[in-house]
């Protein structure tokens, strides 16, 4: 039941990860993509049915981490605190900008606006992306599990590669986004930087691998549990799709990988963590794990039948709205000619 628990908690995140991971690549490229007022209106428009519904997971994830190990959620708001505050301020300054865009005449306002929701964006993928690089590698805990360094120790060079290539893997996947969603001149400059992105996703996936060995290697974890191999292999399949179908121009198949990709590398960090949340620095083993820190059996009983039905519900609710937005989007468009 505990590793059920562990898989949901991931399986939330990793969702998250997905859908609001092209909404923010979106936001993160759309000044370069977009050259007038009515490109980017159309760029945002692409993602205007889906961004807030796609940050429902963080919430459900952030629930659901809460409910089924509190102990981790303290610890973790103990060490987090003020990233957790930034990044607040960051969706709200997103949100504000994306709703109150279109509601100015002024140039200089939408402008403004237009800055904002990029900037945010940009720096939305990089606090989550640090965040991440620090719980792979671990944080200093006391005996009761409280954070006992600094702000300047989250800023570690492993937590902000972690974060760059975060970045950069979610432009690349906001720009597939924008190449497949949006018509006309933007859609020519995303695949243009597809090609100029995925070269840039190599590198650092390769310098971030190599590092994740010295800082917490999923070498254990591989030999107890061979079948993991299977994740980092999707990322490179992934990588190699995003790569080949950037240079045959064809941008559904290019989402698609890049999506591969992102599942692929967020499996290989769960694999890499498991069976840690939060893993003590510099010994692992000081920080917390599914075993010592879940929520208690009886609790565990009632809440996880509960999460996991409301995780069905969303997941069908999502599905059938986008199935709807879709058809109509394609009874919209002109048939193809013969």
């Amino acid at each position: 039941m505990i590793v059920v628990a562990f898989l949901l908690l991931v399986a939330m995140l990793g969702v998250y990860v997905l859908l609001d991971g092209y909404d923010l690549g979106a936001g993160a490229v759309h000044l370069f993509v977009a050259r007038d007022d009515a490109e980017r209106a159309a760029v945002l428009d692409s993602i205007g049915p889906y961004w807030n519904g796609n940050e429902v997971w963080l919430i459900a994830a952030g629930g659901t981490l809460f409910a089924l190990f509190p102990q981790v959620y303290a610890s973790s708001f103990s060490g987090f605190y003020l990233p957790f505050m930034v990044l607040l301020w960051l969706l709200m300054f997103r949100g504000i900008a994306f709703e109150l865009r279109g509601e100015f005449p002024s140039d200089l306002w939408r402008g403004f606006f237009d800055v904002t929701f990029a900037a945010a964006s940009v720096l939305l993928i990089l606090v989550l992306g640090v965040a991440l690089g620090n719980i792979v590698r671990g944080v200093p805990l006391d005996t009761a599990h409280y954070f006992q360094g600094t702000f300047a120790f989250l800023l570690n060079p492993y937590a902000v590669g972690v974060g760059l290539l975060a970045v950069a893997a979610l432009t690349q996947h906001g720009a597939a986004w924008v190449a497949a969603r949006v018509d006309g001149p933007p859609a020519a400059r995303a695949q243009a930087a597809l090609r100029i992105l995925w070269p840039l996703v190599l590198v650092l996936t390769a310098i971030v691998t190599i590092a994740t060995f010295a800082v917490h290697s999923p070498l254990p974890n591989l030999r107890a549990m061979p079948a993991i191999a299977l994740a980092p292999l999707c990322s490179a399949a992934g990588l190699a799709g995003v790569a080949l179908f950037a240079l045959q121009r064809r941008p559904r198949r290019v989402f698609e990988a890049s999506t591969l990709f992102l599942a692929g590398l967020l499996a290989s960090s769960a694999a890499t963590l498991y069976p840690y949340l939060l893993p003590g620095y510099p010994a692992p083993e000081t920080g917390l794990s599914i075993f010592n820190a879940p929520a208690p059996s009886a609790a565990l009983q009632t809440i996880l039948p509960i999460a996991i039905g409301g995780l069905l519900i969303v997941v069908a609710y999502r599905s059938f709205v986008g199935l709807r937005l879709n058809a109509g989007r394609a009874k919209s468009e002109p048939a193809d000619l013969p």
